[in-house]
């Protein structure tokens, strides 16, 4: 075991390190400077992150990513094999605009 009362080499340096380690701790240079705006390198503020990382956005960009061939394949997709005629005459009996 360590003995109990050690001696610091340096006490001095050793106060400045742990009041400079308790000053970011405490949040002092947040508080002391404040920003007018919380926002990040790419000035996009935290809510707008949390929009753009949410679940329901990526799942858009990925429907987006899709080709358009996959989305109609998608769409017209019969839920039944029996149904996979049926869907198909729909799409072509469908007048061109």
């Amino acid at each position: 075991m360590p003995p109990k009362n050690r001696r610091v080499a340096e006490p001095e340096a050793c106060d400045q390190m742990y009041e400079s380690l308790a000053r970011l701790h405490s949040n002092y240079y947040k508080h002391k400077y404040p920003r007018p705006r919380d926002t990040s390198f790419s000035g996009l503020s935290v809510e707008e992150y949390k929009l753009i990382l949410s679940t329901d956005t990526l799942e858009e960009f990925q429907e987006m990513d899709k080709s358009v061939w996959k989305k109609l394949q998608e769409k017209f997709a019969p839920t039944r094999p029996e149904e996979k005629h049926k869907a198909w005459a729909r799409v072509l009996s469908r007048p061109r605009t």
